[in-house]
């Protein structure tokens, strides 16, 4: 299934992460799943919260520089292979996969996918029943 994806961008210095969790739990904003990449000079946060656009434009009131992104959720079974298995599928269609990250809760792993073609990917998961959402 296809679902927004917050960015955040954030420089590199001690606090930050902890200023937009603040901003969120002052708002009663519970993150789904996260993920944070950095560089030298700044960081990425990407953030599935149910609540989207309140949650834009509370970290856009207080300073931050937020996007919104499409991206596909997956569950496949949290067993060794089972993810091995979905991507040598969707590779096999043709879909390049720009970034993902993941969480799993017993038996079953909750997967993000920024894929080159949202439709395409989506059709995909559709097909082998791994629509999440």
């Amino acid at each position: 299934m296809i679902i927004r994806q917050i960015s955040i961008f954030l420089e590199n210095r001690k606090g930050r992460i902890n200023e937009v969790t603040r901003v969120l739990a002052d708002n009663g904003i519970n993150m789904e799943a996260f993920c944070i990449a950095e560089t030298s000079d700044f960081g990425l946060m990407r953030l599935i919260v149910s609540e989207v656009d309140r949650t834009v434009s509370v970290l856009r009131e207080a300073g931050f520089a937020v996007i919104v992104t499409d991206v596909v959720s997956i569950s496949c079974r949290n067993v060794a292979g089972a993810l091995a298995s979905v991507l040598e599928i969707l590779a096999g269609r043709g879909i390049f996969i720009e970034y993902m990250y993941a969480f799993s809760q017993k038996e079953t792993a909750d997967v993000i996918i920024k894929p080159d073609s949202l439709a395409d990917c989506e059709k995909v998961i559709e097909e082998l029943g791994l629509d999440n959402r």
